[in-house]
């Protein structure tokens, strides 16, 4: 099955996670095989591209002589990672609220468990995290398939937002540094979280910083409904709002602040990606009203080491 072609709609039961989460992955491998590297195996955990200046005694000539392009051949030892999979899972993340299609916690947890198969199908250990105000559940990295299953049944847990308890507040900057002790390994981290923070940009920062400290590579999945979040596409009549963290309601018309709005929200992004770069982060733009296997190719690219 192409991952372009999945409908994540089709399982309204959401039993599926692990046959979704292998569809997304090995239809990006098939791509790979589809490429000009077709007739090579293209394991992840065998090659890596060869880096001007360093010693030429693991370069795959044989390789060389069918790509006409540098490989080294990677040992076990330095192919295998620790990854830690860190989801918000705040009542923000359930907007949009009991509509017909995709909210972003849905959407963060079919792509974390799409990335927990990838690592784990690379022999790579990996670890979940859970949190809203507070750590809600931690799991260190391991690589057995019993570890496996428990991350999987405890992301299912959430995938059903009649069971989700509203108003749970979020406290990313400071469950972030909380998360910082407890991963005690140098170990990729890979966050989805819509960033939402009451307006302590440089507490964040910091708790982004001390992760850095700690010497994790990490990966920001900013995960938004782009068109309402973020253009604030509604239509031209009254609305009522409601904060899904704190309860909270107002009624306006969207047309009366959606350029004040956009302004401000562009301003909180834009200060976010800068310093995420600044930091050595690397920041990814996930809008939920495009498939998933889209937004995690450029990651999934990047680990390949085929481009």
């Amino acid at each position: 099955m192409d991952s372009k072609n999945i409908n994540l709609e089709m399982f309204p039961q959401y039993d599926n996670l692990e046959f979704l989460a292998s569809q997304v992955v090995e239809g990006f491998i098939t791509g790979l095989h589809k490429s000009p590297f077709h007739g090579f195996s293209v394991e992840f955990a065998e090659h890596r591209l060869y880096n001007k200046g360093e010693s030429t005694k693991h370069i795959d000539w044989k390789l060389y002589a069918r790509t006409d392009k540098l490989f080294v051949k990677r040992y076990e030892e330095e192919t295998n990672l620790r990854g830690q999979i860190i989801i918000d899972v705040s009542s923000s993340m359930l907007f949009p609220y009991k509509e017909k299609r995709m909210n972003k916690l849905q959407f963060s947890i079919y792509a974390a468990a799409s990335l927990v198969y990838l690592l784990h199908r690379q022999r790579d250990a990996v670890g979940l995290t859970l949190f809203d105000d507070d750590v809600k559940f931690h799991l260190d990295a391991k690589s057995s398939q019993v570890h496996l299953s428990i991350m999987y049944n405890e992301m299912r847990k959430f995938l059903n937002p009649e069971s989700i308890q509203l108003q749970q507040r979020t406290d990313t900057a400071g469950t972030l540094h909380k998360i910082a002790e407890m991963i005690h390994k140098r170990s990729l981290v890979i966050l989805f979280s819509d960033m939402f923070i009451d307006g302590d940009t440089e507490a964040l920062f910091s708790a982004l910083q001390h992760l850095k400290y700690s010497k994790h590579e990490i990966i920001i999945f900013h995960v938004v409904d782009k068109k309402m979040e973020e253009e604030f596409a509604f239509a031209n009549r009254p609305y009522k709002f409601v904060d899904l963290e704190s309860g909270n309601t107002i009624i306006l018309n969207p047309a009366e602040v959606r350029d004040s709005y956009i302004k401000r929200v562009s301003a909180l992004t834009s200060e976010l990606k800068y310093k995420c770069g600044l930091f050595g982060i690397d920041f990814v733009e996930a809008d939920i009203n495009k498939p998933v296997d889209e937004i995690l190719k450029p990651y999934l690219i990047k680990r390949a080491k085929f481009f």
